[in-house]
């Protein structure tokens, strides 16, 4: 069955002003049915759960249903509600759609949820300094390397060494991107059925990753800025498969565990023999303190864990480098997995990688320099134009985890139909709670977030 924030979200502006609201709301759910997004067999949601996310009366929805199952979209049964009958999706994907959500965005639209950051100086210079003679060594191979570059895995085991995470480049193994290495990992140890733990809330890209292979899924409460190792224990009793969790700088909230909370998690998973995989994506946006936020190699005991990492959030999205930091034998056999999906990443994003890495020194300062200022002017813009919402101060990241203290998935609706694109809550948790949080990204310019946030304002909110 399809919540109806989940449907919302998948919809995105679907009101266009140049039709009835019934049409718009068919033809948007006929694009997604089309494109297999919500595939044959799917519960849609109750008519008046549906309209309250849509913020339209309910015989909109109604009449919308009764145009699609005469269309022979949709089949309603008593007491079963509605399902999509039809089976001409161009491909048969698994309930989602955050890419679809992020394409499908109008180029008119404020987007505000998403935490991506833009290219950082250094990989600006980087990239423009291009490779020149340095591609030309590769020129006289086939250009596939599934392991990635060995001047890259060397440069990434550098790296982490010099972070004070010993690491040889036998043990990393490249990806397209923390993303791909998410899904790799994740689809490599879990089947259908197995249990996951994760934080509430966690990131919801691996939420969606796990979801897809069957797994059940239990959010655990956060403490000192991480997972909470008791819960972790009492939860080792249900046997999970996995835990995926960001000790570091976290997902959405941008918090961080203390030394304390660490070292008691590591103590717990390698007691209970529990894999875990540790996403460090964001770790290298740290506003205080270290420059890179601490993690848990050391702790656990290495055939147990797995580190997630990226270039994306330090240097920039477009260049897809990712890995996966584990045990030798680990590496050689989810590199066999790997293989049968891509032959290795770019040959030029990868050089372009062992450059940038040469100043992670630059980009780190750079970065912590642009949140600090991005952040300071933004939680000002909210102190002022929305006073009534509440968050947590961060240890780094590139967003707040905001507290409207009302329905962030009703706001959500209305504000893509006023130009603005949110992500609320739900979307970042295990048991679809949340609901009253919005994951808000702090580095537009001014200008723009002031506008939007008032366009936010405008619109009011309502208790949840």
């Amino acid at each position: 069955m399809c919540r109806p924030d989940e449907l919302s979200n998948l919809l995105g502006r679907w009101s266009t002003g140049s039709a009835t609201l019934v049409d718009d709301l068919v033809e948007a759910l006929v694009g997604l049915i089309d494109a297999g997004i919500l595939p044959a067999g799917i519960g849609l949601p109750p008519q008046r759960g549906l309209a309250e996310a849509l913020g339209v009366s309910r015989g909109v929805v109604t009449s919308a249903y009764a145009s699609l199952q005469g269309r022979g979209y949709l089949a309603s049964l008593q007491g079963s509600g509605s399902r999509v009958t039809s089976s001409r999706g161009l491909v048969q994907a698994r309930l989602g759609g955050r890419l679809f959500s992020f394409t499908s965005a109008p180029v008119d639209m404020i987007d505000l949820s998403t935490g991506a950051l833009p290219a950082s100086r250094v990989a600006t210079e980087v990239v423009a300094a291009g490779l020149g003679k340095l591609v030309q060594p590769y020129l006289h191979t086939d250009g596939y390397f599934p392991g990635g570059l060995p001047i890259l895995r060397q440069a990434i085991a550098d790296r982490l060494t010099a972070d004070g995470v010993q690491t040889t480049a036998a043990e990393i193994l490249v990806t397209a991107g923390a993303q791909q290495a998410t899904w790799l990992t994740v689809t490599s140890l879990v089947a259908a059925g197995d249990l996951v733990l994760v934080e509430e809330p966690t990131y919801r890209g691996a939420l969606e990753v796990i979801r897809s292979q069957g797994a059940r899924v239990q959010g655990l409460e956060m403490t000192h800025g991480g997972i909470d190792p008791g819960q972790v224990r009492a939860a080792l009793r249900r046997r999970p498969t996995l835990l995926y969790c960001q000790p570091g700088i976290h997902n959405p909230t941008g918090r961080a565990s203390t030394a304390t909370t660490r070292r008691d998690l590591a103590k717990t998973v390698t007691s209970g023999g529990l894999v875990a995989i540790e996403d460090r994506s964001s770790a290298d946006l740290t506003l205080t303190g270290p420059a890179v936020a601490p993690g848990m190699a050391g702790l656990i005991e290495p055939r147990l864990l797995i580190t997630i990492g990226s270039l994306s959030k330090l240097f920039w999205g477009g260049l897809r480098v990712g890995w996966v930091r584990a045990t030798p034998e680990r590496i050689t056999a989810l590199g066999e997995v790997l293989t049968s999906v891509h032959l290795g990443c770019s040959v030029g994003d990868q050089l372009l990688a062992v450059e940038m890495l040469r100043r992670t020194t630059d980009a780190r300062l750079e970065r912590r320099a642009m949140l600090t200022d991005a952040l300071r002017s933004t939680e000002a813009e909210l102190a002022v134009t929305l006073p009534g919402w509440t968050w947590e101060p961060i240890r780094g990241g590139s967003g707040l985890w905001v507290d409207t203290h009302a329905d962030a998935v009703e706001l959500s609706e209305r504000a893509k139909r006023s130009g603005v694109k949110l992500v609320a809550g739900p979307s970042f948790s295990a048991h679809w709670g949340q609901r009253s949080m919005l994951r808000l990204p702090v580095w537009h310019e001014p200008q723009v977030l002031r506008r939007a946030l008032a366009i936010l304002a405008s619109l009011g909110t309502r208790a949840g």
